[in-house]
């Protein structure tokens, strides 16, 4: 379908008169809706609009039987949800972050990531049982192969296996009357959000689980076109905007997008704001490669933070990985956060271009074939 145009008769006129809904886009899953109303009442706070959630259809919704790499892997998601946006049927949309693909669109405008939920990776197990404690052999479903490999890597005599569906589906093959898996993985962003903490039976150490790249993360998106027209909400998504989740999680998407791999792929990246007064001794760059970090404005004042930023690209069978860290001097209130060129962004694709250099294409290429 080709978008129609966007002006003062469309979309953004209409969201732009006094108490007219919000129209948000969202897949019409259980986590998606929670997500989506959530966001949504944040944009709203303080106005007098409401928000309407639109319905929406996707691929990866529809089929919750094939492996994610088997349906299209990267943007399984977001197409849908994305082309409804383009044609004026809705404001903005809500993603899970690390469903987006890294590569930019000139019509649409990322806009808004609010306040990043706990990234980690979420045991839910039989018995309360942690993965230390976990039998031999125990059977352990997750249908992401960065799990997986992750997985197998901290525990070799595990038996893992893909599974996919929803939050309740999976949670019901480890934890429901004809549980056929001792464990499932699974975001705890996700499980927090539909109320289903109590199941979580580990919060995976990132030492042990790295993260997906921008996992916890939301992202809201809005036509560039409508931004343009000034709408009221353009207003609310930079409040509600949180400049640590932009910093972190284009960090996170650089390297993904450097390193050429999809949401799918067994790559984890994870970033983090820390206090440079702590970190700053323990020198910048990419570790291993000589990248530098000066931890200091061009002027000469201090910067108040360290973006540190992990990733990893492992054997989907997790027998070799190469991993790296890298870290650099960064200012939430002066630097640019996101976009080509931004400080994030020049330091996620420095991390992979060193991951390159010792072997992670290799490693990414086996994955593939």
């Amino acid at each position: 379908m080709t978008p129609g145009p966007l002006g003062a008769a469309g979309t953004a006129g209409a969201a732009a008169s006094v108490g007219s809904a919000l129209r948000i886009g969202t897949p019409a899953s259980d986590l998606a809706l929670t997500q989506s109303g959530q966001v949504g009442e944040a944009l709203v706070a303080g106005t007098d609009h409401a928000v309407e959630l639109v319905h929406l259809s996707t691929r990866g919704d529809r089929d919750r039987i094939s492996p994610l790499a088997q349906i299209g892997g990267t943007g399984v998601f977001v197409t849908a949800v994305r082309q409804a946006l383009l044609d004026e049927k809705v404001d903005v949309v809500v993603h899970s972050c690390k469903d987006l693909p890294t590569a930019p669109l000139e019509e649409i405008t990322l806009a808004c990531y609010p306040a990043r939920e706990d990234p980690r990776d979420a045991l839910c197990a039989r018995d309360g049982l942690t993965l230390a404690e976990l039998p031999a052999g125990s059977k352990v479903g997750t249908g992401s192969p960065r799990r997986a490999a992750q997985l197998l890597r901290a525990r070799p005599d595990l038996e893992v296996l893909g599974i996919r569906g929803n939050v309740e589906t999976r949670l019901a093959r480890a934890l429901g009357e004809d549980a056929d898996l001792d464990a499932v993985v699974l975001a705890a962003s996700g499980l927090r959000r539909v109320g289903r903490d109590a199941a979580i039976s580990e919060l995976l150490p990132v030492d042990v689980m790295l993260p997906a790249p921008a996992q916890g993360a939301l992202a809201v998106e809005a036509t560039t076109a409508a931004l343009a027209t000034a709408p009221w909400f353009a207003d609310r998504l930079a409040a509600v905007d949180d400049p640590a989740t932009r910093a972190a999680v284009t960090a996170e998407r650089a390297l993904l997008r450097t390193l050429e791999a999809g949401c799918s792929a067994p790559v984890a990246a994870y970033a983090e704001l820390e206090l440079a007064d702590r970190d700053e001794s323990d020198g910048g760059g990419v570790h291993g490669s000589g990248a530098p970090s000066d931890g200091e404005h061009s002027g000469g004042q201090p910067r108040s933070h360290v973006l540190r930023l992990r990733g990893l690209a492992i054997r989907p069978d997790g027998s070799h990985v190469v991993e790296g860290e890298a870290r650099v001097a960064l200012d939430l209130t002066v630097d640019q956060l996101s976009g080509a060129g931004s400080v994030p962004a020049e330091l996620g694709a420095e991390l992979a271009s060193d991951l390159l250099d010792r072997g992670a294409g290799e490693i990414l290429a086996e994955a593939k074939a």
